[in-house]
This record gives C-alpha cells, sequence and structure tokens, in this order.
C-alpha cells in the first residue's frame, strides 16, 4: 500500500523531470498549478484507493450556455466521445466545466514520464474542449471552421 510519503517521493521525481517546483502537495495532498495563464490543473492523491486524480478547470460558462454545450458534454460523458477516458463535470456555483482524469499511482509511479506525457495530452485536449464550448457558446456549428488540432504547441512546461 502506498502512502503520502511514496506520493512525495514520486512529486519530487516529477519536479526534477519537469523543472516545475510548484509540483507540491500541500497538507491534504493536492497540486494546484496554473499552466500558461490558462488553466488550474489539480492532482490529489487518494491514498485509501491508491489513486492520482488529476482535474483540470477548462472554462467557465455564462448561466445562459446554449443546449450545444450541454449536448457536446453529455455526450462526451456518457460516450466517452473524446474524453481520453477521462469525464466532465460542471461545478454548480461557478458554471466551471472540470476535466477529470485518474491515475494508477503504482504504474504512474513507475513510469514519470508517461505519467507527465500523458498530462501533456490532458491539458491538449482541455484545449479543444475549450475551443469547441467557445465555438458553441458562440453559436457556431463548427462547419466552416478548420477542425480543432489533436495536438497544439502550447504546453511544453512538461518538457
Amino acid at each position: 500500500m502506498h502512502n503520502r510519503e511514496d506520493y512525495d517521493r514520486f512529486l519530487a521525481e516529477v519536479r526534477k523531470e519537469t523543472g516545475i517546483g510548484a509540483m507540491v502537495a500541500d497538507e491534504s495532498g493536492l497540486v494546484t498549478v496554473r499552466v500558461d495563464d490558462r488553466y488550474n490543473m489539480n492532482l490529489q492523491f487518494m491514498e485509501a484507493t491508491e489513486r492520482i486524480l488529476c482535474f483540470v478547470e477548462v472554462a467557465e460558462l455564462p448561466k445562459d450556455a446554449s443546449k450545444a454545450v450541454y449536448r457536446d458534454l453529455l455526450a462526451g460523458g456518457l460516450f466517452g466521445k473524446e474524453t481520453a477516458g477521462g469525464y466532465f463535470t460542471l461545478e454548480q456555483e461557478s458554471e466551471t466545466v472540470v476535466y477529470n482524469y485518474s491515475f494508477d499511482f503504482q504504474k504512474a509511479s513507475e513510469d514519470v514520464e508517461d505519467f507527465i506525457s500523458t498530462l501533456e495530452k490532458i491539458l491538449q485536449l482541455c484545449d479543444i474542449w475549450a475551443e469547441r464550448i467557445k465555438r458553441d457558446l458562440s453559436g457556431g456549428d463548427g462547419s466552416d471552421e478548420a477542425p480543432p488540432r489533436s495536438a497544439p504547441d502550447s504546453h511544453m512546461i512538461f518538457a
């Protein structure tokens, strides 16, 4: 069984690989990092399940958001459509769309580079969904726009 000390050692390896000094957990095991001044990425170690929960605030919705936004998010949630195994939640008070992903701690700690690569992919996925939400909020159907890039050039903070 892994504990908080194991998690702290793992985060030290992540800091070493990424150079991000802010990858330090608070007393509850929560790590919060601001990425590209666009996303708050959070990692939370859950000792009882030996999981690392990753959650990223993707976009804040206006109170009168169109049905298209909720339809896309629902399709993503119900059918795993373009979510890479994660899921979306909606924080009720702020109307913030949050992408959630769960890592097996054992696997993550065995391959820190793969963990970091997966974080990169999560941020790329958040870029795609942020653009999709923006499009849905503007009333566009996306037919006259170029499709979203599958691998944006941003988020190279993990290089």
